[in-house]
């Protein structure tokens, strides 16, 4: 911190300041004056004053002053750091992931991301839509502005326009004072726009054409206002089949949809599943006090095996349980949910083949064992074919007539 006098043989308070601030951006400077007026003081704010302080000192307005201006340091100091946090967590690099399908999807999404396009991100519930869309948000030019999220699915109907798009004063009961909506705190960065497939008809066209002119108005206002905000959709619903339904817009699918980035579920990418389970044991066990350093055979294997209706999320909160649950060092078959350890029943009954004739059946059986053959070779073809008692010639037949990899 420095404090200066303004008025000085060589130079003014003011031309210092700007000297400091060439040489360190980062340092406070407070000027002190003697000969104080309202131009000089404005002058040094305008050129980056901490503060201006008149003599005589009042040592008590000093202190307050020095001890203020720490700490705006130290907040500034700490939302760089909580910004660094966050661009590192939501960073393409600290999305989680082993498998060839959720590369495509991270490879296609740092693509798009220093784009003007509205993105349209789109799978089931709980397979990380919205870490998708902060992630594409801090990789773009908009990273130190905004990221604001609506999920339109947890709000009621009623209350979408409002929340979107704001509202004046007196523009309903208990409108007392005017409300920015999401859409304003968003300006200059991303609105993320959750389940979009559940905005109303009525509201649809007021997106359109945020979309097209980048204009709105608050809910009860008359005053045009303009807004500098990349939109981001997700959905978990068909809305090729809502527009033939007159549900929603097909203009406004279009506008949203200009680039389409598909998350598939969970049970589609099985190679990310150790990896999270990783993940998620490293990271719970930290936030529980705990000691856990893996998981135990058995429960690795009903893990692995287990289909994920709720996908990644439904994973995070069976290793959370898992980890509060764990009486040893490692989880054990016990300590997973009864829906992931099945019956008695399930355990013994053999796992079914997909197809519906024999032919399908032993075709896919067939692809089955291949597949799993090559994985345990680490993809040797060699040692596959040894392992399954093929020639290699008859093995790298079937695994381009299968479309194996």
């Amino acid at each position: 911190l420095v404090l200066t006098d303004h008025r000085m043989p060589e130079m003014t308070g003011v031309e210092f300041l700007e000297r400091v601030k060439e040489i360190n951006p980062e340092i406070s400077v407070i000027v002190m004056t003697a000969f104080g007026s309202v131009e000089t003081a404005v002058e040094a704010l305008k050129s980056g004053a901490a503060d201006y302080l008149q003599k005589p000192l009042d040592l008590d307005q000093v202190e307050f002053i020095v001890n203020r201006c720490f700490q705006q340091k130290r907040l500034i100091s700490e939302n760089q750091r909580l910004r660094e946090e966050l661009r590192e967590r939501f960073h393409f690099d600290g999305i989680v992931s082993a498998s060839p399908e959720m590369e495509a999807v991270l490879n296609l999404a740092g693509r798009v991301a220093r784009s003007r396009a509205s993105i349209l991100i789109r799978g089931e519930s709980g397979t990380g839509k919205e870490l998708i869309a902060r992630a594409i948000h801090f990789a773009s030019d908009r990273q130190e502005k905004p990221f604001v999220a609506v999920n339109l699915a947890a709000l009621p109907e009623t209350l979408i326009e409002s929340e979107l798009f704001g509202y004046e004063k007196g523009a309903f009961t208990g409108a007392h004072a005017r409300k920015k909506g999401r859409l304003e705190l968003a300006d200059g960065g991303t609105l993320f726009i959750d389940e979009v497939g559940d905005i109303p008809m009525s509201i649809q066209i007021k997106l359109l054409r945020l979309l097209q002119e980048r204009q709105f108005e608050r809910l009860g206002g008359t005053e045009t206002l303009s807004a500098d905000v990349r939109v981001l959709a997700a959905t978990n619903r068909n809305l090729e089949e809502m527009i033939q339904k007159n549900q929603f817009r097909e203009d406004l699918f279009y506008r949203l949809n200009v680039v389409t980035i598909q998350v598939p579920p969970l049970r589609k990418r099985r190679l990310d599943i150790p990896v999270l389970i990783d993940h998620f044991t490293r990271r719970f066990s930290e936030e529980n006090g705990k000691m856990i350093e893996g998981v135990s055979r058995e429960a690795l294997d009903l893990l692995l095996k287990y289909d994920y209706p709720g996908n990644v999320r439904e994973l995070e909160n069976i290793i959370h349980q898992a980890v509060v649950l764990a009486r040893e060092n490692f989880i054990t078959r016990e300590d997973l949910p009864l829906h992931v350890r099945g019956t008695e029943e399930e355990k013994t009954r053999p796992p079914e083949i997909p197809g519906k004739t024999l032919p399908e059946k032993v075709a896919n059986l067939e692809r089955q064992l291949i597949a799993e053959a090559l994985r345990q070779a680490g993809g040797n073809q060699s040692r596959a074919a040894r392992n399954l008692g093929l020639t290699e010639r008859n093995l790298r037949y079937k695994i381009q007539k299968y479309g194996l990899k």
